[in-house]
């Protein structure tokens, strides 16, 4: 299935049917009076935030969807039927975006999670509405109220907890494959990765973590070079970025720390917060490296790039050193997800 995480369609809720004026007429009752009803109410639009779906493509080609008009109501005291409502299901982690305001309708957070983004219009009044004990006969009745009708733009941002960032062939599949149940594609050739893949990574029976694997970032993303640039909002949700970095490149001219500072330098560029994320370095392929020449290699990119934060030497393709990684990444998503201590009030302190 091709991964979508954009989208534009069109909602329109269903009118109000229009009131009805009408009179009994029977015989030997020469003063029926008023029995016209009010007209029924149109169909609303809804979101919904489906787990099983991950990706908008149902909304690239179905763009148009209208909720149907209310019954008209009619003589002898019949109201007219409400239509029924529209629920559309769409991956948790949507932003719903009406497009001639700029306002943001809605966020699908949670599963399940129940939006309505068009109300329909409500009936109009029958002449039995307006019986009084003066007004014996009204001819008035009101015709239906609109429904709402919008633009919206659909962008899905996945909801990971933590995201792998680097460089085309750094080794993120593999890494995310080593991990956890997802199964991307794997080879030896950049941009494999065409879409972000999810992985839920298992620490105990009940400790986990979800990771996202995005297509590698190159110098000039934020502008749109490559592909990564599609997918960047994808990590604006994460909690910690892991930054892979190739420490054995297959050219002796690719230089790592180079590699890593343009692509701090494209996160700056699309979003300054993303580049404030949590951040630890994960230097791939060590094994790759000749032993006697390790600690020297990666002490001169942490010197180069003053690196003072955590450092991970890992092989994901011989799955050596997954596991103190997969651990603190799990204590670091678990310690944010936490919620904080609730502190005294101070004025009711003795």
């Amino acid at each position: 299935m091709k991964f979508v995480d954009e989208a534009t369609i069109d909602v329109a809720a269903g009118n109000g049917g229009a009131g009805c004026v009408s009179f009994r007429r029977e015989k030997f009752i020469p003063f029926g009076g008023p029995n016209g009803g009010d007209g029924g109410r149109g169909g609303s639009i809804y979101a919904v935030a489906d787990v099983n779906l991950n990706t908008l493509i149902d909304y690239r080609y179905a763009r148009r969807h209208e909720a149907r008009n209310g019954e008209p109501g009619r003589g002898s005291d019949q109201f007219g039927a409400a239509a029924e409502d529209i629920v559309l299901r769409m991956p948790v982690g949507t932003i719903l975006t009406d497009l001639d305001t700029g306002h943001v309708v809605a966020e699908l957070m949670e599963p399940g999670e129940k939006v309505l983004i068009c109300r329909g219009g409500d009936g109009g009044f029958g002449n039995l509405h307006f019986k009084t004990s003066t007004n014996r006969a009204p001819r008035q009745r009101t015709p239906g109220w609109p429904g709402e009708s919008k633009r919206l733009k659909l962008e899905l941002r996945v909801l990971a907890d933590v995201g792998l960032l680097g460089m085309p062939n750094a080794g993120k599949s593999t890494l995310i494959a080593a991990i956890s149940n997802a199964r991307p594609k794997i080879a030896d050739y950049p941009f494999t990765t065409l879409y972000p893949n999810l992985g839920v990574v298992r620490v105990g029976l009940d400790k986990s973590f979800v990771v996202a694997d995005l297509p590698g970032l190159i110098e000039g993303a934020a502008a749109g070079a490559g592909l990564g640039h599609l997918f960047l909002r994808h990590l604006q949700r994460t909690r910690l970025l892991l930054h892979v970095v190739d420490i054995a490149p297959f050219e002796e001219t690719v230089d790592p720390v180079a590699q890593v500072r343009s692509l701090v330098a494209e996160l700056r560029k699309y979003d300054a917060t993303l580049a404030t994320k949590p951040r630890w370095l994960v230097l791939n392929k060590i094994d790759m490296v000749p032993e006697a020449d390790r600690a020297a290699r990666v002490k001169d990119v942490l010197r180069r790039l003053r690196w003072k934060g955590p450092v991970f030497e890992i092989s994901a393709l011989a799955r050596q050193g997954l596991d103190p990684l997969v651990r603190a990444a799990y204590e670091h998503v678990a310690a944010v997800r936490a919620p904080a201590s609730v502190l005294p009030d101070a004025r009711f302190e003795t």
